[in-house]
């Protein structure tokens, strides 16, 4: 706050819009993007397909139009070749002070068109002489929130801020990388890196800082994960499962409803290595829906009873919960295997029963939710715990179950959420991965289409069609935080328009602001095929397996992620039928979002999916990643395009964690002393190691 051109009220902006507090927070506030502004265009010379431009004019007048929320500011900017329309829809009273009729100006904007006239919205405008004041070569954008711009900290003000910054450093910034890492990357000098990422000299130098800071900032990350996991192997044995008996045989040989996919076989041989090794297992399974995760996962707990152990399933909803009491209850008749269902809704008296027999292993698998993490729930001998969609439970859950046994059992995270590469290497890096990347046989993949909102007429006689048929159907509405009344208004009166056009079948409406118990009961009228149509938000994305529905609609599917329409895609086909799923969205829509449906349209592979939602949506807005509990923030690295750095950066990481793994070594200290910052800034808690 005592910067030139910051301040208390700036600084408390900067606090809670960017969470930044200090000088260091603020050259760690990197350019999302780079504009060269050296070129002033002429008015005639631009038009609506151009990215950011600069013109150089004048005000020629202002024009207040529109009434309450729409209301907006209109200017006219010329130069000698034409005119153009600025538009302003916040601080209108405060524009025509700021900048004046008759003062030139250089412009700088985006622009666009608007009923077939040219507009740059929110322009930034400084006179001649500011401008130049910095270097008008290529020169950083920095992203700024709404009430950052309110506040008058636009792109050009944090410049100014960090040029300042720069200026009154006058020693060179501490070297944050040992010289190993130096030496083997040929990276340049921290300092050097930090004051050309903001006001780059050349290229060439921008594209060194942008490298020096990309590896810097994965190593760390790869650092973090892979000492955790050198120190859970040296510090934690594992339970051996050391033979394959009667349990496992007697299922294999007698009970399994098919012959397992290459993909199964292969996954189970991993697991049967991992559990045999006299270390515990930390696996992430990976596989796309209806791929035969249950499967392997319930393989994998008869190894644990075959050893003398008990298993326990974890799933986010008492529903899928459920689902897979029933299925491995069915699976299992006749091996004399005593299992159990503990979820938030069994009962007083039936817990009673419950808990002492898992407690002196009478029963040797526990199917739950949340439930088996309470205190009260007490295992005789847990060997194996599975993890189903793991991205719905934090890190600290999945580490509250490790203490269900003196030695920490065996963990087998599982997920049908397809995980690129660099995410599950950064997200799940203390975890071996296993995929399952085979559908089992007579699964007909779902035909998918995009369909504008205006041919829904066709549609719905084609859903009739199917529900004559004795099929069923899903209609999901999006429910997002952000426009929450709006969106409820939408399903509500979707789910009032459905019954008027269906009014000979059951519709149902299942959303997530229902009570658990009112929401489990619509879902099982659907489940049990009493309810034809399920009108419904994002709960169904997961743990609702109905083989009879066959029809996906997904209403405003412009407003979903590719994973997250992937998701919905797999509540269809999971019977012999052939499937559809239907994306419905309006006409007028982004290139970006036409590129995602169209993904959607040519193809049902979950992992190229997930690659290519990746690139176009970056890493922090993918399904699950904030629930994972993984509290590490990007900077700079870009996870959809640095796989390269990201393997360099890991094998770095190995490589000194081999020869040093805690880090005592002289040379490594400039890499424990960043580790313990890093930490302590990010709460990094769950990588800290005492």
């Amino acid at each position: 706050m005592y910067l030139p051109g910051v301040g208390p009220k700036k600084a408390e902006t900067l606090r809670r819009e960017i969470d930044t507090v200090s000088w260091e927070d603020l050259l760690y506030y990197f350019p999302y993007k780079y504009i060269d502004r050296s070129k002033i265009f002429k008015i005639k010379e631009i038009d609506g397909n151009m990215p950011y431009i600069q013109l150089k004019g004048k005000i020629l007048k202002y024009e207040t139009l529109g009434e309450g929320s729409a209301r907006r500011l209109t200017a006219t900017f010329y130069d000698d070749t034409g005119s153009i329309e600025l538009v302003w829809f916040r601080m209108l009273k405060q524009i025509p002070q700021l900048y004046q009729i008759g003062t030139e100006y250089i412009l700088f904007g985006k622009p666009t068109v608007f009923g077939h006239r040219l507009n740059v919205a929110h322009p930034e405008l400084e006179t001649e002489s500011k401008f130049y004041e910095g270097e008008p070569g290529v020169q950083g954008q920095y992203n700024t929130t709404e009430r950052m711009k309110n506040a008058f900290l636009h792109s050009r003000a944090i410049q100014k801020i960090i040029t300042k910054i720069l200026e009154l450093l006058k020693e060179p910034l501490q070297e944050t990388l040992n010289q190993y890492v130096i030496d083997q990357t040929h990276v340049i000098p921290l300092d050097e890196a930090i004051r050309n990422i903001h006001f780059p000299k050349s290229p060439d130098l921008l594209r060194k800082a942008q490298y020096r800071l990309k590896l810097e900032e994965l190593f760390y990350v790869q650092l973090n994960i892979l000492r955790v996991t050198k120190y859970r192997e040296k510090r934690l044995g594992g339970f051996l499962f050391s033979k394959v008996g009667d349990y496992f045989n007697s299922f294999y040989h007698n009970n399994l409803p098919f012959e397992l996919t290459n993909a199964q076989k292969r996954v189970v041989r991993e697991i049967r290595l991992d559990t045999n090794s006299g270390r515990q297992m930390n696996r992430l399974l990976q596989g796309d829906v209806g791929s035969g995760k249950t499967l392997v996962a319930l393989l994998s707990v008869l190894l644990a009873l075959d050893n003398g152990f008990q298993g326990a399933i974890m799933a986010p909803t008492e529903i899928l919960a459920t689902q897979h009491y029933e299925t491995i209850s069915c699976l299992l008749q006749g091996l004399g295997v005593e299992i159990a269902l503990l979820t938030g809704s069994t009962k007083k008296k039936d817990r009673a029963v419950l808990l002492p027999k898992i407690k002196d292993e009478s029963v040797k698998i526990v199917i739950g939710t949340h439930a088996l993490l309470e205190d009260s729930v007490e295992f005789g001998n847990l060997g194996l715990i599975v993890i189903d969609e793991q991205h719905r439970f934090g890190v600290a859950q999945r580490a509250k179950l490790w203490k269900k046994n003196t030695v920490p059992p065996h963990i087998l995270v599982m997920t049908a959420t397809p995980i690129p590469r660099t995410l599950a290497m950064t997200l799940y890096g203390d975890l071996d991965v296993s995929v399952i990347d085979e559908l089992p046989p007579g699964r007909k993949p779902v035909k998918t289409i995009h369909l504008y909102s205006e041919r829904r007429h066709n549609l719905y006689e084609s859903v009739r069609k199917q529900i004559q048929a004795g099929r069923q159907v899903y209609i999901v509405y999006p429910l997002i935080e952000e426009s929450e009344k709006s969106d409820m208004k939408n399903l509500t009166e979707g789910f009032e328009t459905i019954q008027k056009i269906f009014p000979e079948y059951r519709v149902c409406m299942v959303h997530g602001k229902m009570k658990p118990a009112e929401k489990e009961a619509e879902m099982q009228g659907f489940v049990s095929g009493e309810t034809q149509i399920m009108v419904a938000t994002t709960v169904i994305e997961v743990g609702v397996n109905v083989p009879n529905a066959t029809v996906m609609l997904i209403e405003n599917a412009e407003r979903f992620g590719l994973s997250q329409l992937h998701q919905l895609r797999g509540r269809v086909g999971r019977g012999a039928e052939q499937s559809i799923c239907v994306l419905i969205t309006r006409y007028e829509l982004s290139e970006n979002t036409r590129k995602r449906l169209a993904i959607m349209t040519e193809t049902n592979d979950g992992f190229l999916i997930a690659e290519e939602d990746l690139k176009l949506r970056g890493p922090g807005d993918l399904d699950g990643t904030q629930q994972s509990g993984v509290a590490f923030n990007l900077k700079i690295a870009n996870l959809s395009h640095d796989g390269q750095i990201l393997s360099q950066a890991r094998d770095l990481a190995r490589d000194i964690l081999e020869n040093d793994p805690s880090l005592e070594k002289p040379e490594n200290a400039v890499l424990k002393q960043q580790l313990a910052k890093l930490n302590t800034q990010h709460q990094m808690g769950w990588f800290m190691i005492s």
